[in-house]
Order: structure tokens, then C-alpha cells, then sequence
């Protein structure tokens, strides 16, 4: 009965949500970054468990509320630890996020974390802002606060 109901209440809980948060390969990823535009891109990279991405989170939310020239893309990293992605979900519909979520199917970061920044160590929080008409763009690998993001939305505008 309890492998039925599961099924069942995680797909009632994502449509009151209204996120589907689709696994993603490292070259769908890349596409992503390449996308053409005229928006600003911000991508973070974050886990359920990385505390500094949790409370990172709401600076994406609310920017992507405010800004309708900024796409913001939430990636999630969580698969590397547990490949069950119904943890992430289960967030999702709990903290009722509204920026896109994609959760990267890729096992050993090692592998790929240059394909998406040289200078990228692997830590999260991190996060890519690109301007998608120019190509310019910009790296962090921290914890962002209050005025940091917009900071680095306004260097590659």
C-alpha cells in the first residue's frame, strides 16, 4: 500500500507546486549556458543539504519576481550524494519555488565541473551569470547576499 500512496502524493505534490524539476545531462546543461537572448541568465548550482545554498535561495526567488529580463536556473546537484531525486522534489513543493529547477543526472563531478567553469573547485554554492546576447559572464563559487547578485547582473550587462 505505502509504494502506491508514494507514487501518488509525490506527483499531487509537484502539481500544487507547479514545478517539474526534469534530470538533465551535463550537454543539456551546456546548452542551456549557450542558450541565445536578450535576457540575463543566472545559474546556481545548490543541494538540499548545502545549508549556504538553502539560504541562498530566496535572493533567486525574489530576483526572478522582480527582474523579467532575468532567467534564473537552479541546478541541482543533490544526485551526486543520493540518487533518488524525490528529495529534491519534496523541497521544491515545500519551499513553493518558482524559478526553474533542473537536477543534473551527472555521478562524478570531477568529470564535468571544468566543462561548465575553469574556475570552478566544485564547491556550492555557485553561480553563472551570463549575458545571453553578448556572451559575457561571470563566476562565483560562495554564498551570495542581499546586493551581490544584482552586483554581478550589472558587470556583464
Amino acid at each position: 500500500m505505502k509504494t502506491t500512496l508514494l507514487p501518488l502524493l509525490l506527483t499531487v505534490t509537484l502539481a500544487a507546486s507547479g514545478q517539474n524539476a526534469p534530470l538533465i545531462k551535463l550537454p543539456q546543461l551546456q546548452q542551456m549556458m549557450t542558450r541565445k537572448g536578450d535576457h540575463i541568465q543566472v545559474i546556481n548550482f545548490w543541494a538540499t543539504w548545502c545549508a549556504p545554498c538553502v539560504k541562498e535561495i530566496p535572493l533567486f526567488e525574489k530576483l526572478g519576481q522582480e527582474r523579467a529580463d532575468v532567467k534564473i536556473t537552479l541546478v541541482s546537484m543533490d544526485l551526486d550524494l543520493d540518487p533518488n531525486p524525490e528529495k529534491v522534489y519534496r523541497f521544491i513543493a515545500r519551499k513553493k519555488l518558482r524559478s526553474e529547477v533542473v537536477i543534473l543526472d551527472e555521478k562524478d563531478p570531477n568529470s564535468y565541473i571544468n566543462q561548465i567553469d575553469k574556475n570552478w573547485s566544485g564547491a556550492i554554492p555557485a553561480t553563472i551569470i551570463i549575458n545571453s546576447r553578448t556572451g559575457k559572464r561571470k563566476f562565483v563559487e560562495k554564498e551570495l547576499h542581499e546586493g551581490e547578485l544584482e552586483k554581478l547582473i550589472a558587470e556583464v550587462e
